[in-house]
């Protein structure tokens, strides 16, 4: 007996071919972020969709919060699918990403095809998933078209940058408010939970003087790395603070920009340096801040300068709060139909696990709408070159993980 479940796939496998062709139009599109200009790409999604008659509602959001929020220009966009009275599942991808870098062997906007994977800047992160979504979506309508309930595609571009200008401003608009949402994510695990970050910029002032005489004037950079060797100490003691969540371990603490000086001959006045605290779900976000603020300052008062130099100053800016998602109790119909097709289709158990990356989904956990991550991928973000070189999808991940999606909203919009 043929069921809807091997018709969703017989037509997912009849139309592969098409999906494929759509994921290589979104990833020529570039949406490196930064600079964050986006919404070129979005109108073009729009104009893919069009084609399969998906009338994508734009919502480009106003210039001064996106510059505001470091960005260039955003339309987010919307497709609803309306069947009938009942629940509203949301999927969530988002196109902004990482600028390429270098050492590609691929052109990073080609979407090129090589021994069955496809290559290109967000192939796996998450433009795959624009055509995820998308074709799941299509071949449910096309098979068994639900009586009730509702989908929509949120296809949003503020992930890189926290997500406020992207779902944030959709839900804080009141343009959306699902029942259950699914985001972008790996095709070998469901994951209901994920670590938080806080981002702070540290600039660190001390006098700028000729290197000819040093003891002149204060050299912020030796201030600076007083105040990193205390930072980096702290990553000592979060190693011995553990996460109760399968798939997350402990907080971490890293540095990823320095910038300062002014020229090799001069003492430098001013060091700039950006600092990343990952949290893990039970930490307290306003906590963590203030001890890290607590660990600058002390440091700071700690920095010896030489006789007659002034004392540094500290000055500390907040970039970024993303809070953890934490698991709600309505996700679980969401997990247990991921799960029991995750492995019908890839022939191996699906594990429910928290991930120590974070994403924008937590946004929807703050309106009160459970969610999980689920998407195609490899096991791993290392396997899919995700923020490196040569980023990758294997095609048949994409292929299963559509299937997948596409048994689990039949089941679910039953």
């Amino acid at each position: 007996m043929t069921t809807d479940y091997d018709k969703l796939d017989a037509w997912i496998d009849s139309h592969f071919d098409e999906q494929v062709r759509f994921l290589q139009e979104l990833i020529r599109v570039p949406t490196d972020t930064p600079p964050g200009n986006n919404a070129p790409h979005a109108i073009r999604t729009a104009q893919l969709l069009k084609a399969f008659e998906f009338e994508a509602q734009q919502h480009p959001v106003p210039a001064d919060k996106v510059k505001a929020a470091g960005l260039e220009t955003i339309t987010n966009l919307i497709v609803r699918r309306h069947y009938g009275a009942g629940k509203t599942i949301a999927l969530n991808a988002h196109g902004d990403v990482v600028p390429p870098g270098e050492g590609w062997t691929h052109d990073p906007y080609g979407g090129e095809i090589e021994g069955g994977k496809i290559y290109g800047r967000a192939a796996a992160v998450s433009k795959c998933d624009f055509s995820t979504f998308t074709f799941a979506v299509r071949a449910l309508e096309a098979v068994c078209r639900p009586a009730h309930g509702n989908v929509e595609l949120h296809f949003t571009y503020d992930e890189e940058f926290g997500g406020e200008v992207g779902p944030g401003w959709l839900l804080e608009n009141k343009l959306t408010r699902p029942d259950l949402m699914i985001a972008a994510g790996f095709s070998y695990q469901v994951v209901v939970a994920h670590n938080g970050c806080l981002q702070l910029e540290v600039t660190v002032h001390g006098e700028m003087s000729h290197a000819a005489i040093p003891d002149s004037g204060t050299d912020a950079l030796q201030a600076a790395t007083h105040i990193l060797n205390a930072l980096y100490a702290l990553n000592a003691d979060y190693k011995r603070i553990s996460s109760r969540v399968t798939g997350i371990t402990h907080p971490y603490l890293n540095v990823g920009l320095i910038s300062g000086g002014t020229n090799t001959n001069v003492i430098p006045g001013k060091v700039m340096f950006k600092l990343d605290r990952r949290m893990i779900p039970e930490e307290d976000p306003e906590q963590v801040e203030a001890s890290l603020r607590a660990t600058i300052e002390e440091a700071a008062r700690s920095f010896d300068p030489p006789r007659g130099g002034r004392d540094v100053k500290v000055d500390v800016q907040r970039m970024l709060l993303a809070r953890a998602l934490e698991p709600l109790p309505g996700n679980r119909p969401l997990v247990a139909a991921i799960q029991q097709h995750g492995q019908a289709v890839f022939g191996e158990p699906i594990p429910a696990v928290g991930t120590p990356l974070y994403t924008d989904v937590r946004l929807y956990g703050e309106y009160g709408v459970p969610g999980v991550i689920y998407g195609a991928g490899p096991r791993t973000v290392l396997e899919s070159h995700a923020k490196r070189a040569d980023e990758r999808l294997d095609l048949e991940d994409l292929r299963r993980a559509t299937k997948v999606i596409a048994r689990t909203l039949r089941d679910l919009l039953a």
